[in-house]
């Protein structure tokens, strides 16, 4: 029997490994569950300090299942389309859903198999990624600064 699913490169330059359905799947239908760990929206501002974060599936501010600590928790590896780096031909074909108080991804179009699955992580997750790098390229700025004047 085949695998549901199967993780591999992207075909989203730079984006790392994707998630990728072993058969075809039909629009509304629920693919793949978020599982991880059982936490609060606390818990994940602190995870994301020691940078432990970037797996979290937000359901309410009491209940976020993180996939950090899961790597064999398929959903964790379905990328964005409209990420930091955009293939005009690749759209998302899903979309997160709460179901029954769980986390999934589910087909906002019908997908073939061996094709890869994309959602929407949500524009303020992009704006925050954005703004991680520039205080990032300020700070090996600033770095290198100080290296030269010692």
């Amino acid at each position: 029997m085949l695998k549901e699913f199967i993780v591999k490169k992207s075909t989203i330059p730079g984006a790392g490994k994707g998630l990728f359905v072993n058969r075809d799947v039909k629009k509304g239908e629920r693919i793949v569950e978020y599982l991880g760990e059982i936490i609060s929206w606390k818990e994940c501002d602190i995870r994301a300090e020691r940078d432990e974060g970037g797996y979290v599936f937000y359901v309410n501010r009491n209940k976020c299942i993180d996939a950090f600590h899961n790597p064999e928790a398929y959903a964790r590896y379905a990328n964005d389309a409209k990420g930091l780096t955009k293939i005009k031909s690749v759209k998302n074909n899903c979309q997160y859903e709460i179901y029954k108080k769980t986390g999934w991804i589910s087909a906002t179009k019908n997908i073939k198999s061996g094709s890869e699955v994309f959602v929407s992580y949500g524009a303020q997750y992009w704006r925050d990624i954005r703004y991680n790098m520039k205080l990032e390229k300020q700070k090996l700025k600033e770095e290198k600064l100080n290296n030269k004047s010692k």
